[in-house]
């Protein structure tokens, strides 16, 4: 007689899903990041490490679309900050954002 459990089954029960990050929390996130980088004037690399574990922490508690919620913020913001800029020089914000990313 076989029971009711097969050798081939396993007694691990899925992750639980990975709870979705409030507005807040991804907009402090994004700060985070931001600040990380900002906050040492003289120590570039351990600003980038820091930007780096924020990351990597948003990807543990939120895991990827955490992560990429972050990463949408970051860029509205940058966004935001381009059109500002790009008004007071009288340029389009778009050809601005060209000049910023291009390597």
């Amino acid at each position: 007689m076989v029971s009711a459990m097969s050798v081939d089954e396993s007694d691990e029960r899925p992750a639980a899903p990975l709870p979705s990050p409030s507005p807040s929390q991804v907009r402090r996130r994004a700060y985070e990041a931001v600040h990380a980088v900002l906050s040492d004037d003289h120590n570039y690399e351990r600003g980038v490490e820091e930007a780096w574990a924020v990351a990597r922490a948003t990807l543990a508690e939120f895991g990827a679309v955490g992560l990429a919620a972050v990463a949408v913020e970051l860029s509205l913001q940058v966004a935001s900050v381009l059109e500002r800029i790009a008004a007071e020089q009288g340029i389009a914000a778009v050809d601005l954002a060209e000049v910023w990313f291009v390597d």
